[in-house]
């Protein structure tokens, strides 16, 4: 008897400085918490408590021309072990005219055995704005687990007017494990993680940014180029990675901090 797969999918979309589309199906859920702040904070769910194989997953933001919000999810998702094929998720950012959108999701536990494929894409218009992040954590060190085990290929794409600005594919499996030790890897690292905003003023945010990068028991490195920001971080451990993407986000987007991050710090 085949196992029964969790498949899911939540839209949201703001326009006109209203709330114009939300859909949500299965396992996937979209809320808007009542919050203080002047634009609105999307929390995304997967109900299902994980990704294992054959689920599916995706999620949705669109933003009309001049809107901000930002999204986030409520708890750090899970991919636990798989059979057979891999779990897939999807996240489709549409960022309109003079619009900001934060994704700032919570962390990405990998299990022994987990197989995921995820991409994220962002489609921006020529004045949009974009900050992202995505934290990758291999098993939970507090509980002893080690991954050895593992299929992931995790792609972000990310396009201005239809031109490419950003590929960044990245894919863990058990060959690369096994060699992990090398810098040109994980180096030994458990927890990784990257940032990237994409705003005019991108570059000016580069000094600041390094400036902050020096949470203890994490390896940081950012660069800039015209309206591009990239910083990627590694940690032996979940806790010391979360501080400094904490801090990163806190020096870029002051006082902005979505709420489920706060009440886990």
């Amino acid at each position: 008897m085949p196992h029964q797969r969790s498949i899911g999918l939540a839209r949201i979309a703001f326009d006109g400085g209203r709330l114009t589309q939300l859909d949500q199906s299965g396992s996937a859920k979209a809320m808007l918490p009542r919050c203080h702040g002047p634009h609105p904070e999307i929390v995304f769910l997967n109900t299902s408590g994980g990704l294992t194989s054959g689920d599916r997953l995706g999620f949705q933001v669109r933003l009309g021309d001049g809107q901000r919000a930002t999204a986030t999810t409520q708890t750090a998702e899970r991919a636990y072990r798989a059979d057979g094929p891999p779990a897939d998720a999807r996240v489709d950012l549409e960022i309109g005219q003079g619009a900001r959108l934060d994704w700032l999701p919570q962390e990405t536990i990998l299990f022994d055995g987990a197989a995921l494929t995820r991409q994220t894409t962002v489609n921006l218009r020529a004045d949009s704005e974009y900050l992202g992040i995505e934290i990758i954590v291999l098993g939970r060190a507090a509980m002893g687990e080690t991954v050895t085990r593992l299929r992931l290929l995790d792609r972000r794409t990310i396009r201005r007017d239809g031109r490419l600005l950003v590929m960044d594919p990245f894919r863990l499996d058990d060959a690369a494990l096994a060699r992990g030790h090398g810098q040109a890897l994980l180096g030994g690292m458990r927890a990784v993680a990257v940032l990237v905003l994409v705003c005019k003023a991108a570059s000016d945010a580069l000094t600041p940014l390094r400036e902050v990068l020096d949470e203890p028991g994490v390896n940081g490195a950012a660069s800039a180029r015209d309206g591009l920001l990239i910083a990627r971080c590694m940690a032996p451990d979940a806790w010391p990675l979360r501080r400094q993407m904490l801090r990163l986000i806190e020096k870029l987007r002051p006082g902005a901090l979505p709420r489920v991050w706060q009440n886990q710090e």
